[in-house]
């Protein structure tokens, strides 16, 4: 609708406002700016502005970084859902809308009289009803899904602001997308980060593309093409104000000005990506876009990155451009070790083969960028949805080289150190898994184990005086150089957060993976698990105690109490006892224990197993055995235990308990991991018994650096030694 004055064209200046991801505000500023906005005042993700209704309709057509552009249509002052009533039943609503219109109503904001935004929402839409009804018109119906006009109202700060969308879908969908990724980046943060990188038209490369987004918003900068204009339904389509002349006349502006720049428009987009599947919906998607021509997709790791720009003829200089990516960023800490691999080299990559390029890279995590080991020259605040990012630009020196100072490299070296003494001997002994670093250096603090070609890094809770900003780094330091030394696949690199703890902390779950391997030891295949638990379900520091037990099974009825996952049971029914049962509380244990045995063949009525809480099991059972190995936790107070249970404290009433089961000239194995722990010996002689201590003995050579590993006696009845 236009307003004339006399024949003449009236110029009647409206109130917008345009929405935006955090961190966009300076960039949408200015683009409305540069639109012809007025009156421009940036907020918290969004931007108030003011203009005739043609900037409004520019912006829903040009802005590159709005979410929506809305028209403001009354601010009040608004105490109680009263005010909300009235203040929303005085606006004309049947000046921008007829009856046989659909709406929805979208409310923001809360106070004590308005607690919830549905609330707030009928409030507004029973306004507007009663108006539509009290002046005789057909009244609008409801369509929350796809409404003809969409209402936003906002309270905050004892103000009701109530908007009509201009924009219908979200103006960031721009209806190229035939198919995404796993986690496609919006549209309008896209074009953000390429406004912040400072590219310039120069040649310009996403080597982690997606489905391509990045690359399709450069094109259509590139070539001049408003972003909305394969929009087929704006918020305005039934808006009694709508100016359809002038909003064509503004369409084939832009589409002129599309056909025009997309003739003349030579840059070179370069998107690579190594799932194959994600490609094809990227070039779906750039041909959707119209852009097709003006990309070239290819797969490719990132990890073996290629410059895409020919070399230079001999004395010319060789082009250089622009690389903006979004690399994948890891929501769980089991993810980075493969990221920071991924990182690593995609900085190497950037040393050897883009030297004078710029690159600007999104990320939500520093701990990543920081991998790149480059510079940077500027960096920004983002957010992706509710995701903090940082876009950090750099610029890569013509003469750089790719090799650089080792990560970490007194943990480098020290870990290179007892990867060569560990792995002739691991391989001599016929084992798979075996411990490689143990806090060896005391910053950096983290247990290594080496599963395979699996690597378990185990970090262990730092001291509360360390930053942990400081912790972490060094932990993903540690976690690159360990994928270094060892020439391990970061996919198979697992990053574990734990304390040094006690008791029934250990079995504490991390997740549902499900992934299992079997592993070889001494002869014994035992079944791990190295992502669900801070435990792998095999306690790598009683390799030679549970030999041992081998040793000594022959013939014998053999017990084994607190059986956690029933490797010791393995190796006795594999040494050849006569009878085993294994106790433990935990059904998911027993049930791993079963598979143990079941994988060495070891089935039958010979094999009982046994869910108890082990200590009242151990009270009431009268049955007799000639081997028992028991390695009770240090503290433990489960909900299914009566009573607590201190290994310290405890331990007299343990082995009385014991001695009734242990037959004449049995041996009971006793282990423990409680530090300094202290064996009553004269209690133990008054009971009837005699312990001899065996710790040395015990601990492999990949467990000599911690003598407080574990603790380990043989006990046996007093007249047996005597």
């Amino acid at each position: 609708m236009r307003h004339y004055f006399y024949g003449f064209p009236v110029s009647v200046m409206k109130e917008f406002f345009a929405t935006c991801p955090k961190g966009l505000e300076n960039l949408l500023a200015d683009e409305l700016t540069t639109l012809g906005a007025e009156q421009v005042r940036e907020t918290v993700a969004g931007v108030h502005f003011k203009g005739e209704l043609a900037i409004g309709y520019k912006a829903c057509l040009w802005s590159r970084f709005a979410s929506r552009i809305v028209l403001v249509l009354s601010e009040f002052q608004m105490n109680d859902d009263l005010d909300l009533y009235l203040g929303a039943h005085t606006i004309p609503w049947e000046e921008h809308f007829s009856g046989t219109a659909t709406i929805a109503v979208d409310f923001t904001g809360t106070n004590a009289s308005i607690r919830n935004t549905q609330y707030g929402a009928l409030k507004i839409k029973d306004a507007i009803v009663d108006r539509f009804t009290k002046r005789g018109h057909v009244r609008p119906d409801v369509d929350k899904k796809s409404p003809d006009i969409r209402i936003m109202a906002h309270l905050g700060k004892g103000k009701a602001n109530i908007t009509l969308d201009l924009s219908g879908p979200a103006l960031h969908q721009r209806f190229y997308r035939q198919g995404t990724g796993e986690a496609p980046l919006k549209e309008n943060l896209a074009a953000a980060m390429i406004a912040r990188s400072g590219w310039a038209g120069e040649p310009m490369m996403d080597p982690m593309c997606g489905s391509g987004t990045l690359l399709i918003e450069a094109a259509f900068i590139a070539g001049d093409m408003a972003p909305a204009l394969r929009r087929e339904r704006f918020g305005f389509d039934r808006w009694l104000q709508h100016d359809s002349e002038l909003w064509q006349s503004l369409m084939m502006e832009a589409q002129v000005r599309a056909k025009r720049g997309m003739q003349r428009c030579e840059v070179k987009l370069f998107g690579c990506d190594a799932d194959s599947r994600v490609l094809l919906k990227a070039r779906d998607n750039a041909k959707a876009a119209g852009v097709a021509h003006l990309i070239t997709f290819k797969q490719a790791d990132a990890t073996a990155l290629e410059n895409p720009l020919p070399m230079a003829a001999e004395g010319e200089t060789r082009q250089v451009g622009m690389l903006i990516s979004n690399p994948p960023y890891g929501e769980r800490l089991g993810e980075f070790p493969a990221l920071l691999e991924v990182h690593q080299a995609l900085g190497d990559a950037l040393r050897r083969s883009f030297q004078g390029w710029k690159v600007s890279i999104l990320s939500a995590s520093p701990e990543l960028l920081s991998c790149l080991r480059l510079r940077a020259d500027k960096q920004y605040r983002l957010f992706n949805g509710a995701l903090e990012c940082q876009l950090r630009n750099y610029q890569i020196a013509l003469d750089s080289v790719a090799s650089q100072k080792e990560v970490a490299q007194d943990f480098a070296n020290r870990l290179r150190k007892n990867l060569k003494a560990l792995e002739k001997w691991a391989k001599k002994e016929n084992l798979d898994c075996y411990r490689l670093y143990d806090a060896d250096l005391p910053e950096y603090n983290a247990a290594i184990d080496r599963y395979q070609d699996y690597l378990v890094v185990q970090e262990y809770a730092a001291p509360k005086d360390i930053p942990a900003q400081k912790t972490r780094q060094r932990l993903l330091d540690m976690v690159q150089a360990a994928i270094k030394v060892t020439g391990m696949d970061g996919e198979k690199v697992i990053l574990k957060v734990r304390e040094r703890q006690e008791g029934k902390q250990q079995y504490q779950k991390l997740g549902e993976e499900q992934h299992r391997i079997e592993v070889q030891e001494y002869g014994a295949r035992l079944w791990v698990n190295l992502y669900d638990y801070l435990d792998t379900g095999l306690f790598l520091d009683h390799r030679q105690t549970r030999r041992m037990l081998g040793q000594m099974a022959k013939g014998k009825r053999f017990l084994n109490l607190f059986a956690y996952t029933g490797s010791a049971t393995v190796h006795a029914g594999l040494g050849g006892a006569s009878e085993t049962t294994t106790v433990d509380m935990s059904r998911t244990y027993l049930n791993w224990a079963q598979d143990n045995m079941r994988l060495n063949s070891l089935v039958g009525r010979q094999h009982k197993f046994v869910q108890a809480d082990c200590l009242k099991w151990l009270s009431e059972a009268d049955e007799q055995f000639d081997l028992i190995f028991i390695d009770p936790p240090t503290f433990s107070n489960s909900k299914r235990m009566d009573e607590s249970f201190d290994v310290q404290r405890d331990h007299l009433l343990l082995m009385q308990h014991l001695k009734r089961l242990l037959a004449q000239g049995g041996t009971l194995v006793f282990s423990n991991n409680k530090r300094h722990f202290k064996m009553d010996l004269a209690g133990l002689e008054a009971i009837g018994l005699k312990a001899q201590n065996i710790t040395g003995k015990t601990r492999p050579k990949d467990f000599e650096r911690n003598q407080h590993i574990h603790n380990c006696w043989i006990i046996t009845h007093a007249e047996a030694q005597g």
